[in-house]
């Protein structure tokens, strides 16, 4: 049997605030490869369970944002599949598309969750309610962050953060209810 760590009160706290889950695309909901195709396309690859997570982040209510320095159509594509609120893709300076994000989804800093691995999220780490690193992100990154997820970017780490989110806000319960 695989054992689990507890995140501390101090996380479980933080968490149940979080309203608005901000995720980065490259080493986060990917494990940060890009493929080229041979007619130049661009592949990405996207873990199940993590898109599972998302399905239960939605049913519950929750809102969701993915904010990305690069431009592509699989990230487009794969943010409407998973009901994504708001998409801002090709931003260099991603603190300025954070702070549309909060207009637009009428939230606070204190009630955002992001997962990041690089240091263009940095500026947006250092606002937010709940910042979260996953074990492939640079040093500087997990030095700020509150938590550091077991998985990687790619293979669960976003799943492992909403599981540990929506079970903070007691609305786990209800996930599993569902599909009872």
């Amino acid at each position: 049997m695989e054992r689990t760590h507890s995140p501390s009160p101090e996380i479980v706290q933080r968490a149940a605030r979080v309203n608005v889950l901000l995720i980065d695309v490259d080493g986060v909901l990917t494990d940060g490869r890009i493929v080229y195709a041979e007619y130049g396309d661009e592949l990405k690859f996207f873990n199940v369970q993590d898109g599972a997570g998302l399905v239960f982040w939605n049913r519950v209510g929750l809102k969701s944002a993915i904010i990305t320095s690069r431009t592509s159509k699989m990230v487009k594509r794969r943010a409407k599949e998973m009901r994504i609120d708001f998409l801002a893709q090709g931003e260099r300076v991603k603190i300025h598309a954070f702070e549309r994000m909060l207009k637009r989804l009428r939230t606070t800093p204190e009630q955002v969750c992001a997962i990041s691995d690089d240091v263009m999220e940095l500026p947006i780490l250092r606002q937010v309610g709940l910042a979260v690193a996953v074990p492939n992100a640079i040093d500087e990154v997990k030095t700020i962050c509150h938590y550091v997820t077991h998985r990687p970017g790619g293979q669960g780490a976003v799943r492992e953060v909403v599981d540990m989110i929506l079970k903070a806000k007691g609305l786990w319960e209800s996930v599993l209810q569902y599909y009872h």
